[in-house]
């Protein structure tokens, strides 16, 4: 594996998660808050922090499987980020589920729901990167 961002799209923010160096583990980086900072050139500084290799982008598909006018949103920012990062490889994976994983996980954490905003769209950004790596994880054998 290899360093990955992974990210969250949202109307109002973008949460951004970032493996480690070894591609093994995800934390949150950050919310980026698309009407005060131009998104595109803080995900490049990013990029270019964390030498990422990857970047993995949050597709919302519908429960039945189709997708909406969310997914459209997010696949136009996904076209301006390939454009401005062409030399990196862009993966859509299902973010289905990954913010209300997100929140149970921060609720058990003791956290308060209405502490959630400020870190919720980081929390979820790290469900879609270890979704990701869950799929291109090495199988191993046991002998």
């Amino acid at each position: 594996m290899h360093p990955a961002l992974g990210i969250d799209y949202g109307d109002a923010r973008i949460g951004i998660a970032a493996t480690d160096a070894c591609g093994i583990l995800a934390h949150p980086v950050e919310s980026i808050h698309r009407g005060r900072v131009n998104s595109l050139d803080r995900i490049r500084e990013l990029v270019q922090q964390k030498g990422i290799r990857t970047l993995v982008l949050g597709l919302p598909i519908r429960m039945d499987g189709t997708e909406g006018t969310a997914c459209a949103k997010v696949r136009a920012f996904g076209e301006k980020l390939h454009a401005t990062l062409p030399d990196l490889p862009l993966v859509y994976i299902d973010e289905y589920l990954t913010t209300t994983i997100a929140q149970e996980k921060l609720h058990q954490a003791g956290k308060k729901a209405k502490n959630f905003k400020p870190i919720i769209d980081q929390a979820a950004a790290v469900e879609i990167l270890n979704n990701w790596m869950e799929m291109h994880a090495p199988i191993s054998e046991e002998f």
